[in-house]
């Protein structure tokens, strides 16, 4: 799975104070954590353990990152990676979003997901998709509430490394949202 999606549930209000704002390297050390938080739930993504700053920097498209901030306190974060180099493909990404477990009910993840629709718009993409793990009923919900369409599940995608479900074959669904 090339990203996954985890932990963001739309039930509760947001809380007072959280911003959305641009991800920058400053930033690093708590969208690892989330990250990590995530990997650690068993139902995020295939991978065993977050990348370095510079391998997640390297694979996401700058414009296209954000951070949820209370205060300077990374509540979660958001970004694409292209899913093609061909140009045919070039408006077509694939997101993550993930809600540190602190957060976790207090509507981060749709702030997240809208603002980055938006960012998506208004740089010229046209389609945004997702794979995620049909036991990850939270990012199902953040995602059909966010509009996005179930293409189909994809079947033993992936052998789980950790986890709860370590040792066994992962489906995912297709998720995707046109712009």
């Amino acid at each position: 799975m090339t990203a996954g999606t985890t932990g963001a549930r739309t039930t509760g209000p947001t809380s007072a104070g959280v911003t959305v704002a641009a991800m920058r390297e400053e930033h690093a050390p708590g969208v690892l954590d989330a990250y990590a938080a995530g990997i650690a739930t068993g139902v995020a993504t295939f991978q065993a353990q977050p990348p370095t700053w510079q391998e997640f920097d390297a694979g996401h498209l700058a414009d296209h990152r954000y951070v949820a901030l209370d205060g300077d306190d990374v509540l979660g974060w958001v970004a694409v990676s292209p899913v093609s180099g061909r140009c045919v493909y070039a408006g077509v990404v694939e997101h993550s979003v993930y809600v540190a477990p602190a957060a976790r009910g207090r509507g981060v993840g749709r702030l997240l997901l809208d603002r980055l629709l938006d960012s998506a718009r208004d740089g010229g993409l046209w389609t945004v998709q997702a794979g995620v793990f049909p036991q990850n009923a939270a990012s199902l919900a953040l995602h059909a509430a966010a509009g996005f369409r179930t293409v189909g599940t994809r079947e033993r995608l992936g052998l789980m490394t950790h986890g709860p479900h370590a040792g066994r074959w992962l489906d995912v669904v297709l998720l995707e949202k046109r712009l």
